[in-house]
């Protein structure tokens, strides 16, 4: 049982931080609107308008990547049943290879690739196991 509930674990933390994340970039757009002329639906457009980019429009990716790690962790710290440490810094590794992606696709600036990469991810998923640990500790 006790595997079971591990695997669901990190179905679960997968599946809702991905929705999480999903969330935040589809209502990015309309929080701080794009550069005028920038296709933001296509991979295509986001390469061939990012130089147009300001720091504002950086803003909702990287919460997106850092909330949707952290909900994600958070998830599968609370329904591991065994080493639940090893299953938020996993969804943490997941993300972060998400992001590393990410990074290899899209041409952003370095300051944001490595904020990203070192401020969104891992960390993210060891405060989410730190709050969940330390709440049902008290």
């Amino acid at each position: 049982m006790n595997i079971l509930k591990n695997i669901l674990a990190v179905i679960v933390g997968l599946i809702v931080g991905s929705l999480v994340n999903g969330a935040l970039i589809s209502i990015s757009g309309s929080v701080i609107a794009p550069p005028e002329g920038v296709n933001v639906k296509t991979l295509e457009g986001l390469k061939a308008g990012i130089h147009l980019f300001e720091p504002k429009h950086f803003l909702f990716p990287f919460l997106a990547h850092a909330l949707g790690t952290f909900v994600g962790a958070l998830m599968a710290t609370l329904i591991a049943a065994t080493h639940k440490f090893k299953f938020a810094m996993a969804i943490g590794v997941l993300f972060c290879l998400a992001g590393i992606a990410n990074v290899i696709m899209l041409p952003a600036p370095m300051w944001f690739n490595i904020t990203d990469i070192a401020l969104a991810y891992l960390p993210m998923a060891f405060l989410a196991h730190k709050l969940v640990t330390r709440k049902n500790v008290q």
